[in-house]
């Protein structure tokens, strides 16, 4: 199998094939447009932004932004639109009928509505509540991203494939049986592969909605070490309804209620001494 290096070395050599980013760097096409200011500190961004199923607004002018290498959670009850918002960085909501959106949201400095939806996804990764391999062997679902991208070269492919399972905290697992079908995995490990499968394109950006929830707690404590390790090179959103599985991995929470973002602070100040009533009504369970 390919070294991390013998990757980059054919991924180099490829004539005609742009050099990507290193995980967390910048990507061109996500950067500010010359001539519209410095590039904003954060990673990801919103202002005033709101979100409408129809007529139904389901964000209500919400504003907050993430730093860099930074694990943020989003809690609040069902229906609150976490997983709305958390869609929005990558533009999944686009492909719903009747939605329409007012306000701004960024990554990279870079409205959203300004990147090629297809550039966007590959440079904002996403990991689903339940895990979604493909039925075809491991290394086909970790490859599929790159395929699509268009990369043949196969010393390439395993370099990559190889590299993505390493930083998924799989690769040992799963290092000699790569052609055997990734729905023979355990839940845990079908989700990791995702991860690795989402990791293997090279993001900036990891939204995670409710990873974990279907998971039992061994498989969940291994994706909560693997989301901590993660954010030393990647910027990860994460959905929970787990508040102490927020307070466990993330830097900074935000609660949303009925749309609106009511709180966002640093995660021990948030749980600890919430600012607003509405927060410490939720975190004390009195209703959600």
């Amino acid at each position: 199998m390919a070294t991390e290096a013998r990757a980059a070395d054919a991924a180099e050599a490829r004539p005609g094939t742009m050099a990507r980013p290193a995980p967390g760097a910048p990507d061109p096409a996500l950067a500010p447009v010359p001539g519209h200011g410095a590039p904003a500190p954060s990673m990801l961004g919103t202002r005033e932004f709101s979100l409408f199923y129809g007529t139904h607004p389901a964000l209500k002018k919400v504003s907050f932004e993430v730093a860099r290498h930074s694990v943020t959670a989003i809690i609040g009850p069902s229906g609150c639109g976490k997983s709305t918002l958390l869609r929005s960085f990558n533009r999944m909501n686009d492909l719903i009928p009747g939605v329409r959106t007012e306000g701004e949201i960024r990554v990279g400095g870079r409205g959203v509505g300004e990147v090629d939806p297809v550039e966007l996804r590959r440079r904002v990764g996403m990991v689903f509540q339940r895990p979604n391999p493909f039925p075809k062997s491991i290394f086909e679902n970790v490859a599929f991203g790159l395929r699509m991208l268009g990369i043949k070269d196969r010393a390439e492919l395993e370099g990559r494939v190889e590299l993505g399972l390493r930083r998924a905290a799989i690769w040992d697992e799963v290092r000699d049986r790569l052609e055997r079908s990734a729905l023979q995995l355990s839940g845990g490990q079908q989700q990791r592969v995702c991860i690795a499968r989402c990791l293997a394109v090279e993001p900036e950006v990891i939204l995670m909605d409710e990873p974990a929830s279907a998971l039992d707690p061994t498989a969940t404590a291994r994706i909560e070490e693997l989301v901590l390790d993660l954010k030393t090179s990647y910027t990860i959103l994460v959905v929970t309804h787990n508040m102490q599985q927020a307070a466990r991995i993330s830097d900074h929470t935000v609660f949303m209620l009925n749309g609106e973002l009511i709180e966002h602070d640093e995660t021990p100040r948030l749980f600890t001494s919430p600012r607003q009533k509405l927060t410490e009504d939720y975190i004390t369970g009195r209703f959600g």
